[in-house]
């Protein structure tokens, strides 16, 4: 499977397909019994631990539950994984009042994580996947908790990111999210790629007979 630079791509299946283990791999949060996995041509698969930091900071990710820091605002939600990348206050005080501005959220940047709907926590849990600026977002389920009205404005601003350039990998099995993108799909089943489309559809009621290893 190869997703090419400022691809918006749907990863799909049912649970248990093999959707996070692939998302878990690109992290090397997993390790791959065979076979090579590639970031922008460069081998990642027997990078060393203690240097896989610097290949995830290359990475964003969001979550179903969001993982915000339940004492920390909005503000320093965002901030904090700057902070972890080892950037400045100067930076942080710049950088961070404009991510948050990104994902339509300025005004709340000193709410607590108790104090934001679901929606506006995935927004901010978007700011700080997208705050020290990777090359790819990664997103497991992120509207898995969301009712439609939020589910459709965390995909627009899902388009809306990989529009400025980011390469986004969508795992979802929200069939009514991926048919409304009309963007490449990927379906899984029991760990293969049973089909790779694109401006495809997500049927998960219509089996697929040929099966492609990954």
């Amino acid at each position: 499977m190869r997703i090419e630079p400022k691809e918006f791509v749907s990863i799909v299946g049912t649970s248990g397909a093999g959707k996070t283990t692939l998302l878990r791999l690109l992290l090397r949060e997993e390790e791959p019994t065979s076979g090579r996995i590639f970031l922008d041509g460069f081998d990642i698969t027997d990078v060393p631990r203690r240097d896989l930091h610097r290949i995830r900071r290359r990475i964003g990710t969001v979550f179903q539950d969001y993982k915000l820091l339940p004492m920390k605002t909005a503000y320093e939600n965002v901030a904090f994984a700057m902070e972890v990348a080892g950037r400045t206050p100067e930076e942080i005080k710049e950088d961070v009042p404009q991510a948050i501005q990104l994902v339509g959220l300025t005004g709340k940047e000193n709410n607590f994580p108790h104090q934001l709907s679901g929606g506006e926590k995935q927004r901010i849990a978007i700011a700080r996947a997208l705050i020290n600026r990777p090359d790819v977002l990664l997103a497991d389920e992120p509207s898995g908790n969301l009712d439609p009205g939020n589910t459709a404005e965390i995909v627009k601003l899902l388009l809306k990111v990989n529009g400025l350039g980011t390469t986004v990998i969508l795992a979802t099995h929200d069939r009514e999210v991926v048919n409304n993108l009309g963007r490449r799909v990927i379906t899984f089943e029991q760990g293969h790629i049973t089909s790779d489309e694109e401006n495809g559809t997500y049927m998960p009621d219509i089996g697929k007979e040929k099966t492609q290893s990954v």
